[in-house]
Protein backbone atom coordinates (compact mmCIF):
# COMPACT_ATOMS: atom_id res chain seq x y z
CA UNK A 1 0.00 0.00 0.00
CA UNK A 2 1.08 3.33 -0.92
CA UNK A 3 2.10 6.14 2.09
CA UNK A 4 2.98 9.31 1.70
CA UNK A 5 6.24 10.14 3.64
CA UNK A 6 7.91 13.45 4.80
CA UNK A 7 11.25 12.21 4.68
CA UNK A 8 13.64 15.21 5.87
CA UNK A 9 16.59 16.63 7.93
CA UNK A 10 15.76 18.81 10.36
CA UNK A 11 18.48 20.76 13.60
CA UNK A 12 17.81 19.94 16.63
CA UNK A 13 15.57 22.98 16.91
CA UNK A 14 12.92 22.24 14.12
CA UNK A 15 14.56 23.73 11.12
CA UNK A 16 14.89 22.46 7.43
CA UNK A 17 17.14 25.30 5.96
CA UNK A 18 18.24 28.78 7.32
CA UNK A 19 16.63 31.58 6.57
CA UNK A 20 18.23 32.07 2.95
CA UNK A 21 16.86 27.97 1.96
CA UNK A 22 20.64 26.89 2.45
CA UNK A 23 22.01 23.72 4.01
CA UNK A 24 24.95 24.41 4.34
CA UNK A 25 24.34 23.32 7.95
CA UNK A 26 23.59 19.64 6.79
CA UNK A 27 26.00 19.63 4.00
CA UNK A 28 28.94 19.96 6.66
CA UNK A 29 28.40 16.55 7.50
CA UNK A 30 28.49 14.90 4.41
CA UNK A 31 26.49 11.52 3.51
CA UNK A 32 29.15 8.55 4.85
CA UNK A 33 26.71 7.84 7.72
CA UNK A 34 23.80 8.16 5.91
CA UNK A 35 24.29 6.94 2.16
CA UNK A 36 22.88 3.08 2.92
CA UNK A 37 20.26 4.37 5.28
CA UNK A 38 19.19 6.65 2.06
CA UNK A 39 19.20 3.87 -0.70
CA UNK A 40 17.08 1.61 1.09
CA UNK A 41 14.76 4.86 1.32
CA UNK A 42 14.70 5.64 -1.92
CA UNK A 43 14.36 2.26 -3.43
CA UNK A 44 10.89 2.48 -1.35
CA UNK A 45 9.95 5.45 -3.88
CA UNK A 46 7.55 4.99 -6.35
CA UNK A 47 6.92 9.25 -7.13
CA UNK A 48 7.75 12.68 -5.81
CA UNK A 49 6.35 15.96 -4.35
CA UNK A 50 7.99 18.62 -3.51
CA UNK A 51 8.00 22.59 -3.68
CA UNK A 52 9.18 24.94 -6.10
CA UNK A 53 11.95 26.42 -3.93
CA UNK A 54 13.27 22.45 -3.45
CA UNK A 55 12.78 22.56 -7.15
CA UNK A 56 15.08 24.96 -7.82
CA UNK A 57 17.37 24.18 -4.83
CA UNK A 58 18.19 20.73 -6.10
CA UNK A 59 18.31 22.07 -9.66
CA UNK A 60 20.95 24.34 -8.78
CA UNK A 61 23.01 23.14 -6.41
CA UNK A 62 22.47 19.01 -7.03
CA UNK A 63 24.67 18.68 -9.84
CA UNK A 64 21.57 17.51 -12.32
CA UNK A 65 18.50 16.12 -11.50
CA UNK A 66 19.24 12.62 -8.70
CA UNK A 67 15.93 11.11 -9.51
CA UNK A 68 16.26 9.50 -12.25
CA UNK A 69 12.79 9.06 -14.07
CA UNK A 70 10.81 8.78 -11.18
CA UNK A 71 7.19 10.92 -11.42
CA UNK A 72 7.73 14.15 -9.84
CA UNK A 73 5.07 16.94 -8.95
CA UNK A 74 6.29 20.48 -8.38
CA UNK A 75 3.46 22.78 -6.02
CA UNK A 76 4.20 25.96 -8.14
CA UNK A 77 2.64 29.01 -9.76
CA UNK A 78 4.99 29.12 -11.68
CA UNK A 79 6.92 27.87 -14.92
CA UNK A 80 9.90 26.11 -14.38
CA UNK A 81 12.97 24.69 -16.05
CA UNK A 82 12.63 20.48 -16.52
CA UNK A 83 16.56 18.31 -16.61
CA UNK A 84 16.35 15.98 -19.94
CA UNK A 85 15.12 13.00 -19.22
CA UNK A 86 12.75 13.93 -15.42
CA UNK A 87 9.59 13.33 -15.19
CA UNK A 88 8.56 16.69 -13.51
CA UNK A 89 5.00 17.89 -13.97
CA UNK A 90 3.98 21.39 -12.21
CA UNK A 91 0.74 21.40 -10.24
CA UNK A 92 -0.98 24.33 -7.90
CA UNK A 93 -4.09 24.18 -5.68
CA UNK A 94 -5.02 21.87 -3.47
CA UNK A 95 -3.10 18.73 -2.79
CA UNK A 96 -5.86 16.09 -2.87
CA UNK A 97 -5.83 15.63 -6.80
CA UNK A 98 -1.61 16.07 -6.52
CA UNK A 99 -1.83 13.16 -4.23
CA UNK A 100 -4.29 10.91 -6.07
CA UNK A 101 -1.78 10.75 -9.50
CA UNK A 102 0.91 10.47 -7.33
CA UNK A 103 -0.45 7.28 -5.68
CA UNK A 104 -1.30 5.80 -9.15
CA UNK A 105 2.24 6.86 -10.22
CA UNK A 106 4.12 5.36 -7.75
CA UNK A 107 3.25 1.88 -8.37
CA UNK A 108 2.19 0.54 -5.04
CA UNK A 109 5.43 2.49 -3.84
CA UNK A 110 6.06 4.98 -1.92
CA UNK A 111 5.62 8.84 -2.50
CA UNK A 112 8.23 10.66 -0.97
CA UNK A 113 7.07 14.38 0.13
CA UNK A 114 10.85 15.73 -0.13
CA UNK A 115 9.72 19.01 1.10
CA UNK A 116 9.78 21.84 2.05
CA UNK A 117 7.99 22.26 5.21
CA UNK A 118 4.92 23.83 3.63
CA UNK A 119 4.36 21.26 1.56
CA UNK A 120 4.20 18.52 4.38
CA UNK A 121 2.07 20.73 6.04
CA UNK A 122 0.01 21.27 2.97
CA UNK A 123 -0.45 16.93 2.77
CA UNK A 124 -0.64 16.79 6.70
CA UNK A 125 -3.77 19.51 6.42
CA UNK A 126 -5.86 17.42 3.44
CA UNK A 127 -5.24 14.32 5.78
CA UNK A 128 -2.69 12.57 3.13
CA UNK A 129 0.71 12.18 5.36
CA UNK A 130 1.36 8.91 6.32
CA UNK A 131 4.31 9.22 7.76
CA UNK A 132 7.31 11.92 9.17
CA UNK A 133 10.65 10.41 8.88
CA UNK A 134 12.83 13.30 10.68
CA UNK A 135 16.62 12.55 10.90
CA UNK A 136 17.77 15.24 13.67
CA UNK A 137 21.07 16.94 12.94
CA UNK A 138 23.46 17.58 15.97
CA UNK A 139 23.05 21.45 15.27
CA UNK A 140 21.15 24.08 16.29
CA UNK A 141 20.25 27.22 13.85
CA UNK A 142 18.10 29.09 15.92
CA UNK A 143 16.23 30.72 12.82
CA UNK A 144 15.33 29.33 9.30
CA UNK A 145 13.02 27.56 7.24
CA UNK A 146 10.48 25.00 10.09
CA UNK A 147 10.05 21.09 9.78
CA UNK A 148 6.27 21.71 9.98
CA UNK A 149 4.88 24.67 9.68
CA UNK A 150 1.22 23.94 10.28
CA UNK A 151 -1.46 26.15 11.06
CA UNK A 152 -3.35 23.85 13.33
CA UNK A 153 -2.63 21.60 16.28
CA UNK A 154 -1.50 18.47 14.35
CA UNK A 155 -3.20 15.24 15.19
CA UNK A 156 -1.06 13.17 17.93
CA UNK A 157 1.80 11.37 16.23
CA UNK A 158 2.75 8.04 16.91
CA UNK A 159 6.57 7.07 17.03
CA UNK A 160 7.16 4.25 15.39
CA UNK A 161 11.00 3.88 14.96
CA UNK A 162 13.99 5.33 15.74
CA UNK A 163 17.66 4.49 14.30
CA UNK A 164 21.21 6.07 15.16
CA UNK A 165 23.13 7.19 11.94
CA UNK A 166 26.25 8.52 13.51
CA UNK A 167 25.71 11.21 15.68
CA UNK A 168 22.23 11.63 13.75
CA UNK A 169 19.15 10.10 14.83
CA UNK A 170 16.04 9.05 12.46
CA UNK A 171 12.56 9.28 14.32
CA UNK A 172 9.64 7.81 12.22
CA UNK A 173 6.58 9.09 13.36
CA UNK A 174 2.82 7.68 11.87
CA UNK A 175 0.24 10.34 11.88
CA UNK A 176 -3.01 9.68 13.41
Amino acid sequence: MTRFQYYVASTIDGFIADEHDGLEWLLQFGMADFAEHYERFLASVGALVLGATTYEWVLREGGGWPYGELPTWVLTHRSLDVPEGADIRFASGEVGAVADAAAAAAGGRNVWIIGGGPVAAQFLAAGRLDELLVTYMPVALGRGRPLLPVTTVTPVLTLTGVTRLGDAVEHVYRVG
